[in-house]
């Protein structure tokens, strides 16, 4: 899981990138099919890296796609965070490549460069905040109005199929940082 790599993980969301930049998980809340539990949305928020969870595999190709946008547009890391049932299918992406630029104040974590990155990560989180407030990665479907849902993941395909249009739908795609409107 994502825990192997906690600690460039969140030296990366101090550095920014110099491009786009995606980590996939396929993670397994609930151990259907894995040895213990794997939950990298908890990683996502300590690390203050935005995370995207698609619903199904159309959606992943095109989270990934978006994500190395919001990559590049944030200097960020973003993280797609996907289930046993949606990492169990595949497309093929292929990125462009960046030249590397050298900037030892942004991507040498010494701790005087780190405390200097620390206002710029929190900044970028409250713009994403604002992002996610208006972007197509989080939407309302509405239906009845007697039952709301909230969902994310695999768990939207399930509320559709169980509820159809007998309920309204708030589908978060953007799970961190969550939308604040």
């Amino acid at each position: 899981g994502l825990n192997v790599a906690a600690d460039p993980l969140f030296t990366c969301s101090y550095t920014g990138v110099n491009g786009g930049m995606v980590i996939c998980v396929a993670d397994d809340p609930g151990m259907h099919s894995s040895q213990n539990e794997q939950d990298s949305r908890h990683h996502a928020i300590a690390s203050k890296i935005p995370m995207l969870e698609p619903s199904d595999s159309r959606e992943a190709y095109e989270f990934a796609k978006k994500a190395f946008e919001l990559s590049e547009e944030f200097d960020t890391p973003v993280i797609i965070k996907m289930c046993t049932r949606v990492a169990h299918s595949q497309r093929i992406v292929v990125p462009e490549t960046i030249p590397y630029e050298k900037n030892i104040a942004k991507y040498v974590m010494m701790p005087g460069n780190a405390i200097r990155r620390h206002p710029v990560v929190e900044e970028r989180t409250r713009k994403l905040i604002e992002y996610g407030n208006h972007c197509d990665f989080n939407r309302v479907e509405m239906a009845d109005t007697k039952l709301g849902i909230i969902t994310s993941s695999t768990c939207y395909q399930y509320a559709k199929e169980v509820f159809g249009e007998q309920a309204s739908i708030l589908k978060i795609g953007l799970v961190n940082p969550l939308p604040d409107q």
